[in-house]
Order: C-alpha cells, then structure tokens, then sequence
C-alpha cells in the first residue's frame, strides 16, 4: 500500500521513593538519576548536584520501564542554514538557543506505554460511579482527562500496535496529559520539549543537515522511514541512535513539541539572541497548527532532517472521525498514524506556573471541547498523584 508523503524526598526516603517508582540507575543521591561521583562508564554531565546519568523508570503498579539519558547543557544554532539542500523557509532564520541540562528519553513512548495511560478513561469513570476521588474545583489542578476509547481502532492500528513500535496519532493535547499522569504518579517532571530543546537533542552536537552528515547515503542506519518502513513503524531503537544515545530522532515517529508552528519561522526570535529554550516557546492560542519534529516511517529523508518541521492540520488529520465535535485526544489520517512523542525532564525542576503550561490545554477551543466530551458523558477527570496506583489495586481486587 502506498502511504501519503507529506511535505524531593531526603536521603532516607530514596529507596522507598526508587521500590515505588522502579529505578534503576548508578545514582547514590536522593534525585533520580544523580550520581555522587562519575560512573566509571556510560554518558554522564557533571552538574552542581553531582552527575547526570541514565536511569530507568517503571511505571508504578505495571513492570512497564523507559530509560532516560543525560543530555549536557549548551548553546547552538536552531534551524538550517540558507544553503541546507531541501531547505523549507520555515526553518529559519538560524537563532542561537540556550539549552540548560535535561534528560532526554532513550526512545519514543511506546503502545506498551501510552496503553496505560489509555486505561485511565474506564478507571476514572469507575472512581466517579463509585464516588471515590472525586474531581472538584479546589483540586483541579492535580487532575487530568485520559483518552476517549477509540471508536474505530483501525485508524489507529492499522500499521500496528505492537508494544515496542511508537504509540501515535495522539493529539498534542493528550501527549501533555500523559506526561502530566506519569508526572504525578511518579513524582518526577517530566514533559513535552520545546522545539528548540528538540532539536538541540536531535542534533547531538552537530550542525550537519542530519545528525550523521551532511547527506542522506546513511539514513538506512539511523531511520525508520517511506523506502525501508512500508508495513508501519518499526520496533523503536531497533536504529543506530545518535550521539547522545537518543534512538529515532529521525524517523519512525515525528515527535510532539509544544509550540504553536508559523510560516515564519523563528523571525520573532531574531533579535532576542541567545534566547533561552524554554523562554523561546510560541505558547498555542489555538490547537493548531502545532509542530511535530523528526519526520516520520511515511516521509522521506529530507523530511526527516535535524531542522525540519511538520505543522499539524486537524481539518485534514481529523478528516475520517466519526465523532462530532471531533475528539480532543485523537487523530485520525494521515500523516497523524506517524506522529508521536518522546519524554524530556529538566535538570532543574520548572515551577508550578511554568509546568502547567506544559501539562495543561493552552487554547481555549481545547478547553471547550474538552468540557463538552465531558458534559456529554464521554470524557472525565480523574486525580493522579502517587496514590493512585494503589486506587486502582485495590478498586480491581
């Protein structure tokens, strides 16, 4: 078939906090992924608190892991050059960012992952039959909404639902409630980067059209993409990653960023350099366009470049719902069955304003159609924080 190609806790408590949240890691300290002192091998970033390096995670209540890498703090270049060969004007002006030290997600959320959080939507609704959790305005901030139950799988999962392929067609409202679930219930911060985090990851250090050179006579090693990815995604890091230790960053899933996409590229940014990654955000003030980063297994090389940007449509990515409004939580066509998304966390936590903007819709026509599935009977809230794993053991059995 032939695919659309488209342009906390003290010292004592770390190992109670580790058995809850499954880590796995180098780390002595009470922060997830510190060390105290340089492991002898592996990727590690000497900071203040001691050592960046990689830990696994296990989502509470499942035997479900992810790895995260350390990622150094730095500065480069965002967008390509006017003499990129494939080129599109959106990718620039070329702007200098600050990037400040993150870990960075090994591979793409997976359908192993992103399942659980699905589960959610027959949870939360069990909790309000039963009265139990309750969502009220004085603790609405600690709540989330799960995905609606696809009605029609097939648009979903015709490429496969593997649980090691990329989970996609997710809107980017909620890939930020997942990292807002798996925030809360593993009492660490993770999100959605902004595009300017993307790609300073994407790159590695290099300032090469691709993370490998210059030209695509590699790519075959590195991506996931439309001449070797006909049947679907492939199995994620099943490609070489790049040198940070970051797998997919070109190719299989196109990758969710939290920015608002505009044709003009980074022209508001031009005389505000260096600017800061997180400060550099073009917050949404409608659900989209919005920019999903990296290309996917249905694009071809030049799509999949370090600066390359895709701009989400929901008229024509929404275009085969059957549900009227169209679900806030879902896509349909393509190229939404190779968008996705990957997880990132800042050294240095974000506060409580700045992270909600992350977690939370930022639009009020989100907003809006998120209240109206609700009112409707076809959504929830639900309560997620470190208890609730155990909610649902003990609501099961």
């Amino acid at each position: 078939m032939h695919v659309p190609r488209f342009s906390l806790p003290r010292p004592s408590l770390f190992i109670a906090l580790a058995a809850l949240v499954g880590l796995t890691t180098h780390a002595t300290a009470a922060t997830p992924g510190i060390a105290d002192e340089k492991p002898a091998d592996g990727p590690s970033v000497k900071v203040d608190q001691g050592y960046m390096v990689p830990y696994t995670v296990r989502i509470p209540g499942t035997d479900i892991e992810f790895e995260m890498i350390p990622v150094s703090g730095g500065t480069y270049q965002m967008g390509s050059p006017d003499s990129e060969e494939d080129r599109n004007d959106d990718e620039g002006p070329q702007v200098k960012v600050e990037v400040a030290p993150m870990w960075v997600a090994k591979t793409e959320v997976t359908w192993q992952q992103y399942k659980e959080y699905m589960r959610m939507y027959s949870i939360f609704k069990d909790f309000e039959a039963r009265g139990e959790r309750t969502v009220s305005d004085d603790n609405m901030t600690d709540a989330i909404t799960a995905p609606t139950e696809l009605y029609d799988p097939t648009f979903t999962y015709e490429y496969g639902e593997e649980p090691m392929q990329p989970a996609v067609t997710m809107t980017v409202y909620a890939a930020k409630q997942f990292t807002k679930w798996l925030s809360r219930i593993t009492n660490q911060q993770f999100r959605l980067p902004t595009e300017a985090e993307w790609e300073y990851a994407a790159r590695a250090g290099t300032t090469t059209a691709y993370s490998f050179g210059d030209t695509a006579d590699d790519i075959d090693d590195y991506a996931w993409y439309f001449d070797n990815a006909l049947d679907g995604p492939g199995l994620v890091a099943t490609k070489k990653p790049n040198a940070f230790g970051l797998y997919d960053m070109h190719g299989n899933a196109a990758e969710w960023v939290v920015d608002l996409y505009s044709e003009d590229g980074y022209a508001r940014l031009a005389d505000k350099q260096p600017v800061d990654a997180i400060e550099s955000v073009q917050w949404p003030e409608t659900p989209w366009p919005a920019v999903a980063r990296g290309g996917s297994w249905e694009m071809d090389p030049p799509d999949l470049r370090s600066a390359a940007r895709l701009a989400s449509n929901d008229d024509d990515w929404k275009s085969e719902d059957p549900n009227f409004p169209v679900s806030p939580w879902w896509h349909t066509s393509d190229p939404s069955r190779g968008v996705g998304f990957r997880l990132f966390r800042s050294l240095e936590p974000l506060a409580d304003e700045k992270i909600n903007l992350f977690w939370d819709a930022n639009d009020e026509e989100t907003k809006d159609a998120v209240q109206s599935r609700i009112q409707g009977g076809r959504g929830g809230w639900g309560l997620v924080d470190e208890s609730l794993p155990e909610a649902i053991e003990k609501m099961d059995n």
